[in-house]
């Protein structure tokens, strides 16, 4: 049985978490807590001693992160830390004789890439990094039918995502807000996008570039659209309390407060910050375009400020187009209390009959045909629970390549990377001349 630690206990932490205590008990062994924040680590104990009757683990704070590894000599580090420091604790777990697993993005610019790769290459050691979307069945589905050539060589693409003003806003209320922190949403959100068009088309970017700014969200942007109230976070505040996009606690929900709520004495860490505020540095409108090295060429753009959530992508090829369509969540009600902990993991709220995700196939000279599969359940349409089973378990047939490790990583990141250094210059970037992989 595998030992395991996990560093960075914020809401991303729970998959691997309650994994570990429950479904994968029998497959890993989960040792200890780091963090930056006792009061989370507290949180994640008396969690998984209440729902899983499982004995408390050891905590360690940031700076005592080689202490733990000297101390529980785990097998593996699962990061799940904030974007930034990815690189720090994937790097030194290594140097430690430790295997990494890391959540995506598996960092966010080229400098932190490069040191992974040199350290993964100078170690030996492994490194996985989680990408769930792939798992998920219908986009396992589209995986199966361009590998099967049901549309020819792909030659373009077109790649729609919208975020919601739940889930979109959600990124411009916490740490995401800063760029710095994590590379803007076309490295942390858009990797999963960029790693399935890689994963899709068998294949890397080459070329990119990119447009984005910061046009809906913002003060600047509120006041220029008439708004004259603000406030800087939503707790305590009677202006809040009238905004739709603020995030209302309700006092019963423990994991809004032992997460957040009753830590932020710790290290002011605010997690219902004003949408509307200053100091925001992430964009939130960007369209790419990207040319790949079997030359394909995909054109992409992502809005985080939609009535729905969701995605659109067709592919044309040489054979014919392929068309998929994905409404995750079709509206939001302006007084609906907002849950989203865990990304992915939400209820759906609406209608499921117009969420059905649509797999449309039309060859050359021949009627559209809707393409039958078998959806899945969870979070990231099905792929969580698939992806803990190939992390934990592994030993399966991956004819179709769903485990990702640092190669993939790092081309999925470097699509936003490439993006980001598009929007500061204005110029086409070749993506070979950020890293040397």
């Amino acid at each position: 049985m595998k030992k395991y630690v996990v560093v960075g206990t914020g809401g991303r932490s729970s998959m691997f978490i309650s994994a570990l205590c429950d479904q994968f008990k029998e497959h890993g062994q989960l040792l200890a807590f780091c963090d930056t924040n006792q009061a989370r680590m507290d949180y994640y104990n008396n969690f998984i001693q209440t729902k899983y009757q499982h004995a408390p683990v050891p905590t360690y704070l940031a700076h005592q992160f080689d202490q733990m590894i000297s101390e529980q000599k785990p097998d593996a580090v699962i990061v799940t830390s904030i974007d930034r420091t990815h690189h720090q604790y994937i790097c030194r777990a290594m140097e430690l004789g430790c295997d990494a697993i890391t959540e995506k993005p598996m960092t966010i610019d080229a400098e932190k890439c490069q040191q992974i790769i040199d350290t993964k290459k100078a170690t030996g050691r492994n490194l996985t990094v989680c990408f769930n979307y792939r798992y998920s069945p219908r986009n396992t589905k589209v995986k199966e039918l361009l590998q099967n050539g049901a549309i020819g060589e792909v030659i373009s693409l077109h790649f729609e995502w919208l975020l919601d003003t739940s889930h979109g806003a959600d990124y411009f209320r916490r740490w995401h807000r800063d760029k710095r922190n994590n590379g803007g949403l076309l490295v942390h959100k858009s990797t999963h996008h960029f790693d399935l068009v890689n994963w899709w088309l068998d294949s890397a970017p080459d070329t990119v570039f990119a447009m984005g700014d910061l046009r809906f969200y913002g003060k600047i942007n509120a006041e220029q659209r008439g708004i004259t109230e603000f406030y800087s976070r939503a707790r305590g505040s009677e202006v809040a309390a009238k905004d739709p996009f603020a995030l209302k606690c309700d006092p019963t929900n423990e994991r809004l407060m032992g997460l957040y709520y009753n830590a932020e004495h710790l290290d002011a860490y605010y997690r219902d910050q004003s949408v509307f505020g200053d100091g925001i540095s992430t964009e939130d409108t960007m369209s790419v375009i990207v040319k790949y090295r079997n030359k394909a060429v995909m054109t992409y753009s992502l809005n985080a400020f939609c009535p729905w959530e969701g995605y659109r992508i067709v592919f044309n090829g040489t054979k014919g187009r392929l068309e998929f369509h994905v409404v995750e969540r079709p509206f939001v009600e302006a007084d609906q209390p907002d849950e989203l902990m865990i990304p992915g993991m939400r209820e759906i709220a609406g209608d499921t009959k117009t969420m059905i995700p649509q797999i449309i196939l039309q060859q050359l000279w021949g009627k559209p045909k809707v393409v039958e599969y078998e959806e899945g359940t969870g979070g990231h349409g099905g792929g969580d629970t698939l992806l803990l089973q190939d992390v934990f378990v592994g030993g399966r047939e991956d004819p179709l390549g769903h485990a990702a490790g640092y190669i993939e990583g790092a081309n999925s990141i470097l699509t936003g990377i490439a993006a980001n250094e598009s929007i500061r210059t204005g110029l086409p970037i070749k993506v070979k001349e950020l890293v040397t992989l």
